[in-house]
């Protein structure tokens, strides 16, 4: 069954330009405004569904997945989830990966400079067609301009999302065309608040649809996807409220209210209120696990925002399957790898590898021990010994170790499209963004946080693996998260949520006086503060 969608219709090849200043960016084609907005489908398409292009991409730090340098392996190998292990001549980059697992900044800067300048670009874009339907509201009679423009506020809003997560203190710019020298720097708490309200206002404007469903809503911002951003900012919202977050104190998210419709809600609350806004439109656990990461994943009932793949239509690519396998693994499926990814110490603790009790989602996500091709032979190596992950021998520097080149447990989670190009990373599994596990492990947590009982929704998920009860916890919640989530980009965020980013594990001794909390947030890049004087770096850098 083909993807059809409203995006199927724009120019599905458009490049991403970079760009010399995070402030600059030029219109997304060369259409003349006469034709761009001639008809109202050319105003959605040139003012709304253009900014589509750019939630997945195919060069590093484009993207919100899919590609590297940028928000997802800024939000997964800074923790104790995942790893790129130095494997000799291999994935030393300069101290990249090493500086990400060890909270070393230094060594990243360009890639925290390239998420940043990817996520204003999309901001200003952004900006650019809100202004577009405002002229447009003074010139034409179209219908359902209204709905464009909540469209693109609520787009803009998740981008600005990102921004608060990962920068803390970042500026908040609504216009396209205001000068550098007058942008000033936001508090953490008001670009919260901002995000808050611009998805709170755009919200009845949106359809119900399921947009990981092929159809008109396919791949867009609808209010489901809205909900969940939410429900995220509520569970967040003693950290993305704290507007100095190395003085060792937070706020209380009992004392942090919402107004959700008539009712004013804690932040606890107001995290459930929207969970059950999403089970309200028909969202439910998939019967089978690996069902949400098939090739043609759209018929998930689970899924709820999702980056559209389709080999023969788009650009996005999934690079992380081909980073992590071997070599020899890839080839014998036909497609290419890297050597690189994989799981740390504490993740295999987390899911009781090597003992009587491994879950069973760890070999849902990992590939481990002996390897076998599609026809269930041996995937050997270039002695011609058998092929086989060694999970427990991971280190952060496998140079001349014996394990150099099969250390690890390598990522797993989504189907092989056979059909698959360009190595594997153009294939028809949609990247999944947002789910509806997710929404009900938020749900168990907000309930625990307010002194309830979170046992029916944490257990929801884990009997749908065929997995034991547990207590809802907020231990037992962190844990299932990683269970349940591992590799999808959550960990960093759920890491800070409960006071554990900067702790030290294997291979990572806290950096001196990170127990403040100080890389809890990344810097502000300094090629990005020398254009701007008026912005200050974040505390403890």
């Amino acid at each position: 069954m083909r993807k059809l969608s409203i995006l199927s219709y724009i120019f599905a090849g458009l490049m991403l330009s970079s760009c010399d200043g995070y402030l600059k960016e030029d219109p997304r084609d060369q259409l003349y405004p006469e034709d761009a907005y001639d008809t109202p489908q050319n105003v959605y398409l040139n003012t709304v569904a253009s900014l589509y292009n750019y939630i997945g991409g195919y060069s590093d730090s484009q993207g919100l997945q899919g590609t590297y340098r940028g928000v997802y392996d800024l939000n997964t190998f800074t923790t104790d989830e995942a790893m790129l292990p130095t494997r000799g001549g291999d994935w030393y980059d300069g101290g990249f990966w090493q500086g990400l697992f060890l909270h070393k900044w230094g060594t990243n800067s360009d890639a925290i400079q390239a998420t940043w300048e990817y996520l204003y670009k999309v901001i200003v874009l952004s900006n650019q067609s809100l202004e577009i339907l405002g002229e447009l509201r003074q010139k034409t009679d179209y219908n359902d301009l209204d709905r464009y423009e909540a469209e693109v506020r609520a787009f803009r809003a998740m981008y600005y999302y990102y921004l608060v997560d990962m920068f803390g203190r970042v500026p908040l710019i609504v216009s396209s065309s205001i000068p550098v020298k007058d942008v000033r720097q936001s508090d953490r708490k008001e670009v919260f608040d901002f995000v808050v309200k611009e998805l709170q206002e755009s919200l009845l404007l949106l359809s119900t649809a399921h947009s990981n469903s092929p159809g008109d809503y396919y791949g867009r911002i609808t209010r489901p996807v809205v909900y969940f951003l939410l429900a995220k900012l509520a569970l967040n919202a003693e950290v993305f409220t704290d507007n100095d977050w190395t003085d060792g104190l937070r706020p209380n998210g009992r004392e942090i209210y919402f107004r959700v419709g008539e009712r004013k809600l804690n932040a606890w609350q107001t995290v459930v209120a929207y969970c059950d806004s999403i089970t309200d439109l028909n969202y439910s656990l998939s019967l089978n696990y690996a069902d949400n990461f098939s090739v043609f994943n759209e018929s998930s009932g689970e899924n709820i925002f999702t980056i559209p793949m389709d080999k023969n239509l788009y650009t996005n690519q999934m690079q992380y399957l081909f980073r992590s396998r071997h070599y020899n693994h890839a080839k014998a499926y036909g497609l290419g790898g890297e050597n690189g990814s994989c799981a740390t110490i504490e993740a295999l603790r987390v899911f009781a590898y090597g003992t009587d009790s491994v879950d069973t989602r760890f070999y849902e996500n990992y590939y481990a021990d002996t390897m076998f091709d599609l026809n269930g032979d041996t995937i050997r190596l270039d002695n011609g010994t058998p092929l086989v992950y060694l999970p427990l021998e991971v280190r952060l520097d496998l140079s001349r170790l014996p394990a150099e080149k099969t250390a690890g447990a390598r990522m797993k989670k989504y189907e092989i499209d056979k059909m698959g190009t360009k190595d594997g990373k153009l294939s028809d599994n949609d990247i999944v963004l947002f789910r509806y596990a997710d929404v009900l492990l938020m749900r168990s947590e907000a309930k625990v946080r307010n002194g309830e009982n979170g046992d029916e929704e944490l257990n929801a998920v884990r009997f749908r693996v065929g997995m034991l009860p547990r207590k809802a916890t907020l231990e037992n919640i962190l844990a299932e998260r990683q269970l349940e989530l591992a590799w999808e980009g959550w960990r960093r965020q759920d890491l800070v949520r409960f006071g554990k980013f900067t702790r030290p594990y294997t291979d990572r001794p806290q950096l001196p006086h990170e127990s403040n909390g100080y890389t809890t947030v990344f810097p502000i890049p300094d090629k990005v503060r020398s254009l701007n004087p008026n912005l200050t770096q974040n505390p403890g850098y």
